[in-house]
């Protein structure tokens, strides 16, 4: 199970065009392909947070009637960016390897405390003082990110992936399936049993957590921008940790709605299944797996 970043996608504050878009795919992509050559068998998770922001932003344009609520915004993104995705994998693999993209609804609880706590950060990077008036003219919650600032959204956990049985289905017939993007699509059900979107973003390290746990994946490795876990990160000497336990990471302080999230993520699926998750950056994603770059948590 792999999990790839949205800023491993869109690097921060590059501009958000689709050509610098599928640029970093096809970088993406090559790391990927390198995994599928090796042997592994693939399932891929990937972030929104860059685009599914742009797409708010995009709609603010219009009057609050007509803007798209975000869960319709999180099925946009997914499938934009599960295209690219398959796309640049297909052109990179054997002519009989089937890819194929699913859009996936995953449940959450309509009382989660995350809907009152915004934490996910979204959309472009900005300066305080922008983001500050921002937040004042259109109602924006908004919290650091590194030395910058960006729009915050909930975040609640995810409950149940719907789609798992299509996804197991894919799966045992050998397809390499790119789903659950973006963190899913946040819906809740209703008193009658009935299915509807809720305005949030899901961790998408979470959500593919979730699912591998589901699929009893052998390995979960989170791809991001950073080279691994840091210790003492945003001070004078941070350093990265090759190698910890989960009662190790949980004793320790990470940001909330960045890398807190990914150690987590982590945390839960080895805990829940013995197998090593892995986080570290994208070029590294093959040294990962062999265990010379990035996190490994056990």
């Amino acid at each position: 199970m792999v999990a790839l970043g949205g800023n491993a996608l869109l690097r921060r504050g590059e501009a958000p065009t689709a050509e610098n878009q599928r640029v970093n795919v096809r970088v993406a992509a090559a790391a990927l392909a390198e995994l599928v050559r090796a042997g592994h068998e693939l399932v891929i998770a990937h972030g929104n947070g860059p685009q599914v922001g742009l797409l708010a932003l995009q709609g603010a344009a219009w009057s609050a009637e007509q803007a798209y609520p975000l869960d319709v915004l999180g099925a946009e993104t997914e499938g934009m960016i599960g295209y690219l995705i398959g796309q640049e994998l297909g052109n990179l693999l054997p002519a009989g390897q089937p890819v194929a993209t699913l859009l996936t609804q995953i449940e959450v609880d309509p009382r989660d405390p995350a809907f009152a706590a915004p934490s996910k950060p979204i959309g472009p990077v900005y300066d305080k003082a922008e983001a500050e008036q921002l937040a004042a003219t259109r109602g924006w919650t908004i919290a650091p990110d590194g030395p910058h600032w960006r729009r915050v959204v909930a975040s609640p956990r995810p409950r149940r992936i719907l789609e798992l049985p299509v996804i197991e289905l894919l799966v045992g017939q050998g397809v390499i399936v790119i789903c659950a993007g973006g963190g899913g699509i946040p819906v809740v059900e209703r008193s009658d049993g009935s299915l509807v979107g809720v305005e949030a973003v899901i961790d998408k390290d979470l959500a593919g957590a979730l699912l591998a746990r589901s699929l009893e994946a052998e390995a979960y490795l989170m791809l991001t921008d950073v080279e691994a876990v840091m210790e003492g990160w945003g001070g004078p000497d941070p350093r990265p940790i090759a190698r910890a336990t989960v009662a190790e990471l949980r004793g320790r302080d990470f940001a909330a709605g960045s890398m807190g999230p990914k150690v987590e993520a982590a945390c839960e699926f080895a805990e829940a299944t013995g197998c090593p998750a892995y986080i570290g950056r994208l070029a590294d994603a093959a040294a990962i797996l062999a265990g010379r770059a990035g996190t490994r948590v056990e």
